[in-house]
């Protein structure tokens, strides 16, 4: 019976995570001429993080999607216009 409940909570758990995750979107899912504010760098890779942060992508700043061309993202960050790959664009989340 306890691993019963202990299911279905853990079941409700993760109901909660799938939701949350389903409300934020990246900047490749993104419109163009639209602010979005920075929420989170979501990618495993540590060079990745660092790249990201030189440009000032850090969690509360500001973003704006300027332009897509062929995959090819072009971005403003503190007045900065930057061209990005889709890949840098997926790990930006908005």
């Amino acid at each position: 019976m306890e691993s019963i409940i202990g299911n279905k909570s853990m079941a409700r758990t993760l109901n909660k995570t799938e939701r949350l995750d389903s409300l934020l979107m990246n900047l490749a899912q993104g419109r163009i001429n639209t602010e979005y504010i920075i929420k989170d760098i979501k990618t495993n890779d540590e060079e990745l993080k660092n790249f990201l942060f030189t440009l000032g992508c850090y969690e509360g700043e500001s973003i704006t999607v300027i332009s897509i061309l062929a995959e090819n993202y072009v971005i403003t960050v503190k007045d900065a216009r930057y061209s990005i790959d889709k890949d840098l664009a997926e790990a930006i989340i908005i």
